[in-house]
């Protein structure tokens, strides 16, 4: 298997080809040449957000349809395709990541000129190497890409040259911060009709700190459920103040858990906090 960069440099200009870093001495010739492939039927993550943390990799799966010359052979060795994520446009790239290891491709359909195979393949996302800053929570663009190697190497000489070409908007990927959500429902036990204090704090993963850090400004719901029943229902809804921190009050009536519920944003994955519970006598 041939070692291929899994990151673009940032920010590098294309002019035709993208430059890839870390390419293996090849072992046989191939086409330099860019060959006719078409990427179609591009879908990532089952068509789901990606929501990334801070720490734990993200592994998205990507299926597509790939159709190449019959005369172009993809080997995974001296030849590789497959679908990269960008962000950005492909003349002026912001980020991007790309597979791990060489796609899977089975044969679905051969002509006198073409071959079209369906092909899976996993994306990893690594928040500490991959995401460095808020912008990276936005909606990717998916593109193909297609590099080779060409040349000779033995003990004594080693030439090759080496190539890269990548077809853009193929489809898109929304990419969204993981965010967690805590409740504190106090004092406890509690007497029917005194008042209860539900606090709470909503945190969304800071990729530049590798850290969570407080969402203010953000509205959650406040929900409750009796301890006879499996339903939350809502009570009221709030905003988050400083450092992400809620708080609020309600009267006692009933034995049961309380919990915070948060949407979610365009940038940051909806969460809920674990109901807490509390007696009231």
């Amino acid at each position: 298997m041939w070692g291929y960069m899994r990151k673009l440099a940032i920010g590098a200009a294309l002019s035709g080809a993208l430059a890839l870093a870390g390419i293996a001495a090849p072992a046989a010739s191939a086409a330099t040449s860019t060959p006719d492939l078409k990427f179609t039927g591009v879908t990532v993550n089952n068509g789901k957000a990606i929501v990334v943390g801070t720490t734990k990799t993200v592994s998205v799966p990507v299926t597509y349809t790939l159709t190449r010359p019959v005369d172009v052979n993809i080997d995974g060795d001296t030849t590789f395709a497959g679908v990269i994520l960008y962000r950005g446009t492909l003349k002026s790239l912001q980020n991007m990541v790309g597979p791990d290891d060489v796609p899977t491709c089975t044969t679905t359909a051969t002509t006198d000129t073409t071959v079209t195979a369906s092909c899976t393949e996993k994306i990893v996302i690594d928040p500490q190497g991959d995401l460095s800053e808020a912008a990276d929570a936005t909606t990717w663009k998916a593109g193909g890409l297609y590099s080779y190697t060409d040349g000779t190497s033995s003990d004594d000489f080693l030439s090759f040259n080496s190539g890269t070409a990548v077809w853009g908007n193929l489809g898109t990927a929304k990419l969204q911060r993981a965010a967690k959500l805590t409740a504190d429902a106090s004092p406890e036990p509690v007497a029917k009709g005194r008042t209860i204090t539900v606090k709470g704090k909503l945190t969304r993963a800071d990729w530049n700190a590798a850290a969570y850090k407080g969402y203010s400004g953000q509205q959650a719901v406040l929900q409750f459920r009796p301890a006879s029943s499996t339903t939350y229902t809502t009570v009221k809804t709030i905003t988050s103040g400083t450092g992400g921190a809620l708080s609020t009050t309600v009267k006692a009536s009933k034995s049961g858990y309380y919990r915070y519920v948060f949407a979610g944003t365009a940038t940051t994955a909806a969460t809920k906090a674990a109901g807490d519970y509390i007696k009231v006598n």
